[in-house]
């Protein structure tokens, strides 16, 4: 397993996928070697240097605490980690549509948990343990980092992680529901937590099959007017973007705190839950028997 590369940069920048090729080598992508960072660095679009936010160091103490705490099961690091680096690193949602930035975070600052959380293991078919090139410089559902970070922003109830935490805890979650536009709207999102939070949703299969189900109906249902959510205040987030220097470090034992926005109003939830349950009685879920 590799290691950190010996050269972290100090502040986050902006790394082109164009420029990334010559550091994508087979042995990164097999988890022997990783590049020494110097020449990666020349590549490199520096972000502003009076911006706290771009600090390296509390980026590396969240990947390193992640990759000891979850050694023996590293799925879990997700749930852990995602909030923490959501409330780490605060950015607007221009700022995180940027791939470049995470295509940084990724190779230059911790290549080393991208192949601690994502190399494959060994199959029949492919006996040689890899990383998925996307991992480092992918759609934003499957980058290392901009998954975890866009299911803590479009999960999260207001200031509360919890319902992100609950999210990022199923990897078919996160990997079919960051790909919908349901998941957008607020109390949509609030009610697909709660469903698999009450049990009524669990599987992979379930989950693919509830996702289409809501895609299908949302041709006819409009789910805002179901579930309607109350106006967005921009100010609270760049309020609490503009603290990012003065706020403390995360904790580790417990959750952090989000922007101060309004949470979701309850009836909302609930009416979207009961209307997702239903749609779910006859989604298409492969190996359900016709009587359930």
């Amino acid at each position: 397993m590799i290691s950190r590369p010996n050269h972290v940069p100090e502040r986050l920048g902006l790394l082109a996928a164009s420029a990334m090729d010559p550091f994508l080598t087979e042995q990164l992508i097999t988890g022997e070697q990783v590049h020494g960072g110097v020449d990666l660095a020349k590549v490199v679009e520096p972000l502003p240097e009076d911006d706290a936010r771009w600090a390296v160091e509390p980026l590396r103490g969240l990947v390193e605490d992640a990759m000891f705490e979850f050694e023996d099961d590293r799925t879990r690091a997700d749930a852990w980690l995602a909030p923490r680096l959501h409330a780490t690193l605060r950015l607007t949602r221009r700022e995180a549509a940027d791939k470049r930035l995470w295509n940084h975070l990724a190779l230059a600052v911790a290549p080393d948990y991208v192949a601690w959380r994502h190399l494959s293991g060994a199959t029949a078919n492919r006996p040689e343990r890899r990383i998925a090139p996307e991992r480092f410089r992918g759609a934003a559902d499957r980058q290392c980092f901009s998954r975890l970070w866009w299911a803590a922003e479009l999960f999260r109830n207001g200031p509360d992680y919890e319902p992100a935490e609950t999210a990022c805890g199923n990897q078919d979650l996160i990997h079919t529901v960051l790909r919908q536009e349901a998941v957008d709207h607020r109390p949509s999102a609030q009610a697909i937590v709660r469903l698999l939070k009450t049990g009524r949703v669990t599987t992979g299969r379930e989950i693919n099959g509830l996702c289409v189900a809501i895609n299908a109906a949302g041709a006819t249902l409009t789910y805002d007017v179901i579930g309607p959510d109350l106006p967005k205040d921009p100010a609270r987030m760049r309020d609490w973007v503009a603290e990012a220097e003065s706020a403390p470090p995360v904790g580790r034992h417990s959750l952090p705190q989000g922007p101060d926005e309004d949470p979701v109003p309850e009836e909302s939830v609930a009416a979207l839950t009961a209307c997702f349950e239903d749609l779910f009685v006859t989604a298409p879920v492969r190996g359900r028997k016709s009587a359930d």
